[in-house]
């Protein structure tokens, strides 16, 4: 059991005895780099360096698996990409142990898109998949998920922020919910156009 924003007695106690409750920069920052325990791809090619994180070529889709545990619950993911085409879309998918993602219609979003000088906003509910952000063709784009408590039986959210280097710079800010209480431990990216990139997971300690 974990209080809000606080590390329970049992997980100090768990850290202490496997050895792994140590002051290493990322523990001190308050994030720590993941590994995935295998991932899954549509595409070119994808791999897990040295420290954890994915490097990706030309994929539709991309799945990380074990990412998501009981060490932590809150998470961080960061994502840089190129786009294969010009109005991209970035969706994902909760996975579970299978592994297979969560493709019932459980997902809900809100978004707000900041273009140039104005700004819409749109909602969808009973989606089958999170909506993520959107890209642009030989440019750089950025995407940082929060998502909170995925490992833990309960309901999980996530916000989202993408910004896209093109001429407008446009930015999007995501909210989406999964109404399941189920643990999950992974989770897929999806794209209608290819994308290249590098993406990253941490743990928040003491969230």
């Amino acid at each position: 059991m974990t209080t809000v924003g606080r590390w329970s007695p049992n997980k100090v106690r768990a850290r202490v005895l496997d050895g792994t409750w140590v002051s290493t920069a990322e523990e001190l920052g308050g994030m720590v780099l993941l590994t995935p325990t295998s991932i899954a791809y549509t595409g070119t090619s994808a791999s897990i360096g040295t420290n954890g994180s994915v490097e990706f070529t030309a994929c539709s889709s991309l799945s990380l698996n074990g990412v998501f545990s009981a060490d932590y619950d809150n998470y961080r993911m960061v994502m840089w990409y190129s786009a294969s085409s010009n109005n991209t879309t970035v969706q994902g998918r909760l996975r579970d142990s299978v592994p297979a993602d969560a493709t019932a219609a459980n997902y809900t979003f809100q978004y707000l898109l900041a273009s140039s000088t104005s700004v819409s906003g749109y909602r969808g509910t009973s989606q089958t998949l999170f909506e993520l952000g959107g890209g642009f063709a030989t440019q750089r784009n950025g995407i940082e998920i929060d998502i909170y408590g995925p490992h833990l039986a309960q309901p999980t959210a996530l916000r989202t922020v993408t910004v896209n280097d093109s001429n407008s710079a446009q930015l999007y800010d995501f909210a989406d919910t999964h109404s399941l209480s189920t643990s999950y431990v992974g989770f897929t990216f999806l794209t209608n156009n290819a994308l290249s990139g590098l993406v990253s997971v941490y743990g928040l300690v003491g969230a």
